[in-house]
């Protein structure tokens, strides 16, 4: 897909030229038009019912060839930012099996004459929904192709906009999306080519076009010299061997100001629930388990491509939780890399053993703050619904930029509670922690609990469970309608761009 901006006498260039009306909208600006064309446009519109009501679209062809169509969205005074991404995806999908180019007429969609963040939302709203995940598709793959390639921007008259510098801004937009897509081409893999190792290598070798990047990859025989005992106890029954990659940014610009932020993912590759096994049909799509490091890598990989000017470092911890003779047994006490002990009455309740360790390892590097991304527990998806993230840590400043970033990008998320209560249900007869609360209530808030006792070193942490946002969002037409919605990469971009 091409994004380029046209002029006055291009405007009728493409296949189809897009314009938007508002509810009871008697009059469009089209003072830029040919005269007669103008007058061909009301002479038909007057003609017909078109009250500009939301998603109400109006076709009529031109004697040059080119298709018009009409986008009502609704009342005016109501259109923000996020259903302006909805119903620009609506639209993308209604023409991109007949139109080959499009131009469209950022006067008409621009919200309080804010013309580049209407172009930014646009071009990010097509990307987002133009993703598709169908490399295994065999039959009829390319029945109905996608036909549409090139979006041409009609700039209002006199804006003053250049569109060399909403270049530059449609390429960072390029760049986000592309990171975002590439977490889900991750997430939607299958388990048998996407387990531990083979993940690790393709994040080392993806990371290889990033600038000012340090990789480091460390095999299982250095986790087990890092003494990531929980991690490893999650490994156990594994045929592939564990992986911790370690990936990280300097900026071209280093003071004593400078912030630092530690990125923690959860890879887990596919969950069986171990020996504690899941039934059916909680074990279908547990190959999602590893979006949570799909998520932090994919907003690690932008932020490289933006130069922010923050240090980052990514940490991924990469495994599968499976059954064999060697399976962690439940009621196993295993010694963390912190060095407390903890009671696995579960098994699967493993997440949390593979982020702790590396929470631990985390916090070593002093870092300003510390936030980790999981798909964690069922127990938010109860609490928050599919379509609310929520968010846990220890630092209000942090929650509290956090939900700011969410809202700028209009991503839902939630602060929840840990409270002294869901601390003390951890603490184990035999060892110093156990693994789950004694029942089932406040189990998110508790699975957070059990991660905040292996922050150190009074460092700021954040912990976003993404289990119900991860999956497909029937409410946001520019996700995918099954697989991996991409939510929260956008949030922890703009919070680390907003952190130098």
């Amino acid at each position: 897909m091409k994004f380029d901006f046209t002029s006055n006498k291009d405007i009728f260039s493409s296949e189809l030229i897009l314009f938007s009306a508002f509810n009871k909208q008697s009059k469009l600006d089209i003072s830029h038009w040919p005269s007669d064309i103008a007058k061909v446009f009301y002479n038909i519109k007057s003609s017909f019912l078109y009250n500009g009501k939301m998603s109400e679209t109006f076709f009529f062809n031109l004697t040059s060839g080119t298709t018009v169509m009409i986008y009502g969205l609704g009342e005016k005074e109501k259109l923000n930012w996020e259903t302006l991404r909805k119903e620009m995806a609506k639209t993308y999908k209604a023409i991109k099996l007949t139109n080959s180019s499009v131009t469209i007429d950022i006067a008409q969609f621009a919200i309080k004459k804010q013309f580049d963040k209407t172009i930014q939302t646009i071009c990010e709203s097509f990307l987002l929904t133009a993703y598709e995940f169908n490399k295994y598709k065999t039959l009829n793959k390319d029945k109905t192709p996608t036909k549409l390639e090139i979006i041409n921007f009609h700039l209002p008259p006199k804006s003053g906009l250049r569109p060399a510098n909403l270049k530059s801004l449609i390429t960072n937009t390029e760049t986000i999306v592309s990171a975002i897509n590439f977490s889900r081409d991750l997430s939607n893999e299958a388990p048998n080519i996407l387990h531990s190792e083979n993940f690790a290598k393709i994040i080392a070798e993806d990371a290889k076009l990033l600038k000012k990047v340090k990789i480091k990859v460390l095999t299982q025989k250095e986790i087990e010299k890092e003494k990531m005992n929980l991690f490893l106890a999650v490994n156990a029954a594994s045929q592939y061997e564990a992986r911790l990659v370690e990936l990280s940014y300097t900026p071209s610009k280093v003071t004593k100001n400078t912030k630092h932020i530690v990125l923690v993912g959860k890879g887990l590759t596919f969950d069986t629930g171990g020996l504690c096994l899941k039934p059916a049909s909680s074990i279908e799509n547990m190959k999602y388990d590893m979006t949570g490091a799909a998520t932090m890598y994919a907003a690690f990989k932008a932020c490289c491509f933006l130069n922010v000017k923050t240090k980052v470092t990514c940490l991924l911890g990469m495994t599968d939780n499976t059954i064999s003779a060697s399976a962690t047994l439940p009621d196993a006490i295993i010694k963390s890399r912190k060095g407390t002990t903890v009671e696995i009455l579960n098994t699967d309740a493993e997440g949390r053993l593979v982020l702790a360790d590396l929470l631990d390892y985390a916090c070593e590097m002093h870092p300003n703050y510390v936030i980790d991304c999981a798909t964690l527990t069922g127990a938010i998806l109860v609490a928050l619904g599919p379509e609310i993230c929520g968010l846990f840590g220890n630092n209000d400043k942090l929650i509290s930029d956090i939900t700011k970033s969410a809202k700028n990008c209009n991503e839902y998320i939630w602060h929840m509670p840990i409270i002294e209560e869901f601390k003390s249900d951890l603490k184990s007869n035999c060892a110093d922690l156990r693994n789950l609360g004694t029942s089932r209530n406040g189990g998110a808030s508790k699975a957070a609990a059990f991660l905040e006792h292996f922050i150190k070193n009074d460092v700021a942490w954040a912990h976003l469970d993404i289990a119900g946002v991860a999956g497909s969002q029937s409410h946001l037409p520019y996700c995918p309608s099954k697989g991996a919605s991409g939510l929260m990469i956008r949030t922890l971009i703009d919070f680390i761009s907003g952190h130098a």
